[in-house]
């Protein structure tokens, strides 16, 4: 996916971790750049039957298993999905905490939000409501400075693009530098094609010294294949454009985010920039909640492409060096937006396995140690 030079479009494939961008994240990969594959059968058998062993013993001594102790069987529930191996690394407790030191980027951090989002949204008298919940206040008391772009919520990923280039330019951070772009969801795509188009047909001073994408739909979006069909029914989309439009909101973002587009017209034509460092991370959502809004489109992704955040498949959210999927975490959870009833349930339970702001701050840790 990341190209050696301007004309080379991406590849609709996985790619593995480019050899010229060096990581100090480990990769349990295998030489395809996927995990290692379940052992043989007689091997699965074995576990199997260790985990009945071990099951057996703590019925009889009236014990409750712990959360490790459940973990044989865990395992052994991804192995039979044959789509497990398309995850890479697990991420499930790195960011629980927020750790005591963080290394500081040299460069600038401008954090790029995704579809229908912003930086602030004040609706008096109600408070201020943050995008980035919490995360430009850590990044920055962390020494890092930080630019939080606002940019249409649905229009065209081009417009989008356009905007996010007069967010930085206009943010008096010395652009010319060098910025890290982090990048949330369709933010990635805006990035991406401000990098490949905008900044050169415009002759901004602007260079990027890298990207990192969290779940951005780099191949599309299943679910947004099934709200543009008119057998979606109450979801077929085009019918509440009218609404979006009444509210002064384009419309064009959404067929833009569509697997087809995708992959016949957004990534023939917006190849990676060599000079430009891609990371990228993506999840997998828990089971959701019985009145989820990620029930519906996570099932959807799920039959087309598999583990998803509820929104954004792991084989979607590959791009350049990927640092590996979140494990437990939907799309929203992604930018410090989790349940607050779940948050508090998992509190009590002690049960709590990622925390946003620990995982933005352990990027900026990553760029750091990148020498970026």
């Amino acid at each position: 996916m990341c190209t050696t030079g301007h004309n080379q479009a991406p590849s609709d494939d996985v790619s593995p971790v480019r050899q010229d961008q060096p990581t100090n994240t480990q990769l349990t990969t295998t030489v395809d750049g996927f995990p290692p594959k379940h052992p043989n059968p007689q091997t699965r058998n074995a576990e199997m039957s260790k985990c009945a062993q071990r099951s057996a013993s703590l019925a009889s001594l009236g014990t409750r298993p712990t959360r490790r102790q459940f973990s044989c069987s865990r395992r052994l529930s991804r192995a039979r999905d044959p789509r497990i191996r398309d995850i890479g690394r697990q991420i499930e407790d790195d960011y629980a905490a927020i750790r005591k030191h963080y290394a500081t980027p040299k460069h600038p951090i401008v954090l790029a939000h995704g579809l229908l989002g912003f930086s602030e949204l004040h609706v008096p008298p109600f408070p201020r409501i943050h995008y980035w919940h919490g995360i430009r206040e850590a990044l920055t008391a962390q020494g890092a400075t930080v630019v939080t772009a606002s940019v249409p919520p649905s229009s065209s990923i081009a417009d989008r693009a356009s905007r996010l280039a007069d967010e930085i330019t206009r943010s008096g951070v010395d652009a010319a530098a060098g910025v890290n772009i982090v990048a949330h969801s369709m933010g990635g795509l805006d990035a991406r094609w401000m990098i490949a188009h905008t900044l050169r047909q415009r002759g901004l001073p602007v260079r990027v010294a890298s990207l990192t994408t969290v779940s951005s739909p780099h191949r599309g979006s299943p679910f947004a294949d099934y709200v543009l069909r008119a057998e979606a029914g109450p979801l077929y989309l085009p019918r509440v454009y009218g609404v979006l439009e009444r509210a002064g909101l384009e419309t064009s973002a959404f067929a833009q985010l569509t697997t087809a587009y995708m992959r016949r017209e957004f990534n023939p034509a917006t190849p990676d920039d060599p000079a430009v460092r891609y990371f990228s991370y993506g999840a997998v959502a828990g089971p959701p909640p019985l009145l989820s809004p990620f029930r519906v489109p996570g099932r959807i992704v799920g039959a087309a492409e598999g583990a998803n955040d509820g929104l954004v498949s792991v084989q979607s959210a590959r791009w350049g060096a990927y640092q590996g999927t979140l494990v437990g975490v939907n799309h929203l959870d992604l930018i410090n937006w989790p349940n607050r009833l779940r948050w508090v349930v998992r509190g009590w339970m002690g049960r709590r396995r990622f925390n946003a702001v620990a995982f933005y701050l352990g990027i900026a840790d990553m760029l750091a140690r990148e020498g970026l």
